[in-house]
């Protein structure tokens, strides 16, 4: 069985300016590295002189100003283009760093010029990736330099946050900085982030759960995790999706990571290679998300727009990594996650209900904007966006997405307590869809999309102890244990809200989620042990990412290993 995401045809819409304008946010966090800003930035305050600007506000003075919330960019769509700074007199240059926003130079020429006419190379490539480019070890001077870009590194022009460039001796260093002292702050197996009173534990030993842990993860990331594409990235490959590449993909990759800190000595890089993926990456409505779907090239394909529950999880594994690692490095986590969140509110909220969106492509008037999918409702990632940004509107959110999962769980699932895929009429009474609207014919029912909820909604309970998803997640186990008769082998593919299973077999997707939600329910311990037990002896499926990262990802959980920003 296949976890179906396919998402409706879009066409890709004409990307105005002031949305484009809006993608300088992006990066707009990255902070300049400590000696960077100490050494003589030879550029700092020059006059510049460019080949095009995108709009009148991103012109080249901003690329040499000493900040990174400002930029310059050319116009979209054609090569060469180019930035030149006059440095006032004759230099000798010995580093260039160039600020990429996500608008980078795949290939450029660093060039110099006694009078601006006449340019010597001393620096050129045709593989660069993005983020920030150090070039050490140049030779050459003249009173003119210039970035000369002969192809883009995506559909949009060249932009860079700062053009620096400095003399030979006392130069910067690489601009990523160190872990913190002893490593990230919160690193596996630690146990330091304790879950609300009254949570279950696992009977055994914590050590030999931690293991388990490990060893799954290690295998999952053996198997999924890929650096296909080149030009830094990390990406997760999803051989059982629409598409090789999907932003939820990323987006759980982004959080594993994080919290597998300590254990994956190379988490950091791991996680700033799927960054700088996601950020290649945007959404051609709003830039500041996720482009949802790319092909086995990496290119982003049917309509290159986004995809809710990606986002969501892009933003929560951002603030993950601010805690874990800081925020003074190549990337400012912490700068990003809340453009993303901001992001999220404008574009993947519907402005009306205060409940998800399927994506930023629908829009008020479509058919899609009064659907919602219950495993976008992410209770614990609202209460940390609030947290992070201090914006009251999530409590609002919070509120109406818990106000609804206890409306359906009383109308449709009062037995059960089991949600949909899909909702609709959102507008007025939220209710079941009523067979296929987006992905299948089951849409109604809990199927894949839903099947993630018990996690969800019991990973707020045992973190927040907050008392409508304790109930909430409490219904479900008390349902499910009863219906399997205690034996997690029982748990069918699929339900009908009624309780009627949809399919046999024995699913990861179907049954660690709900290891999750036992964990609330004091009267479970054995039940609990009987779901870890089936869990640990089921082994990764290479061909399913799916349910090898929802096994994954509960695994975390329920050996106390997760942990709210």
């Amino acid at each position: 069985m296949m976890r179906r995401t396919a998402r409706p045809g879009r066409a890709r819409p004409l990307l105005t300016a002031a949305a484009v304008a809006t993608a300088g946010t992006l990066l707009g966090g990255l902070v300049l590295a400590a000696s960077a800003q100490a050494a003589t930035n030879l550029a700092l305050g020059r006059t510049t002189a460019v080949s095009s600007t995108e709009t009148a506000t991103l012109g080249g003075a901003q690329a040499v100003d000493g900040s990174t919330s400002t930029r310059w960019a050319s116009a979209e769509g054609s090569d060469p283009q180019w930035i030149r700074v006059d440095l006032g007199s004759v230099q000798q240059i010995g580093q260039v760093t160039l600020r990429w926003e996500a608008a980078y130079g795949k290939a450029y020429r660093i060039e110099v010029s006694p009078d601006a006419a006449t340019w010597t190379t001393i620096y050129s490539t045709t593989t660069g990736n993005g983020a920030v480019d150090d070039l050490t070890g140049l030779s050459g001077s003249g009173r003119y330099i210039r970035m000369y870009g002969t192809a883009r590194g995506t559909a949009y022009g060249y932009s860079l946050f700062e053009f620096e460039v400095y003399p030979p001796g006392g130069t910067p260093s690489p601009s990523t900085s160190p872990p913190p002292p002893g490593g990230p702050a919160v690193p596996f197996g630690s146990h330091t982030k304790p879950y609300a009173a009254g949570t279950l534990k696992l009977t055994g030993a914590v050590a030999t759960h931690d293991q388990t842990v490990i060893n799954y993860y290690n295998t999952w990331k053996s198997a999924f995790v890929k650096q296909n594409c080149g030009n830094g990235w990390y990406e997760v490959f999803s051989p059982d999706a629409d598409h090789p590449y999907v932003a939820e993909a990323q987006g759980y990759g982004m959080v594993i990571t994080a919290l597998m800190a300590g254990a994956d000595p190379n988490a950091k890089t791991q996680f700033d290679g799927l960054l700088k993926y996601v950020l290649a990456h945007p959404s051609v409505n709003n830039p500041n998300l996720h482009a949802a779907e790319q092909n086995t090239s990496c290119t982003s394909v049917n309509g290159s727009d986004s995809a809710t529950d990606g986002d969501l999880e892009i933003a929560y594994a951002l603030l993950l990594a601010d805690k874990q690692w800081g925020s003074t490095g190549t990337y400012n986590y912490k700068s990003l996650a809340t453009t993303r969140i901001n992001a999220i509110k404008a574009s993947e909220i519907n402005a009306t209900t205060k409940l998800t969106l399927l994506g930023d492509w629908s829009s008020a008037g479509d058919q899609y904007y009064y659907i919602s999918r219950t495993s976008d409702w992410m209770p614990g990632h609202f209460r940390a966006y609030r947290k992070a940004t201090g914006d009251t509107a999530w409590d609002t959110i919070l509120a109406k997405h818990q106000s609804v999962t206890a409306s359906l769980q009383s109308g449709y699932a009062p037995s059960t307590g089991l949600l949909p895929d899909f909702v609709v009429n959102t507008n007025t009474t939220p209710k079941p869809a009523a067979g296929q609207v987006l992905e299948d014919p089951n849409d109604g029912k809990y199927w894949w999309n839903a099947c993630r909820d018990p996690w969800r909604i019991g990973a707020d309970a045992v973190t927040s102890g907050d008392a409508q998803s304790l109930a909430a997640a409490r219904k479900m186990n008390t349902w499910i244990k009863s219906k399997t008769g205690g034996n997690p082998s029982n748990i069918a593919v699929g339900y009908a809200l009624n309780g009627t299973a949809i399919s046999s077999g024995s699913e990861a997707a179907f049954f660690a989620p709900f290891a999750v939600a036992a964990m609330t329910d004091p009267g479970s311990q054995a039940w609990l042990d009987a779901l870890w037990t089936k869990i640990k002896a089921t082994p990764l499926d290479t061909s399913g990412y799916y349910s090898a990262s929802l096994q994954l990802q509960t695994m975390i959980v329920v050996s106390g290993n997760f942990w709210t920003p």
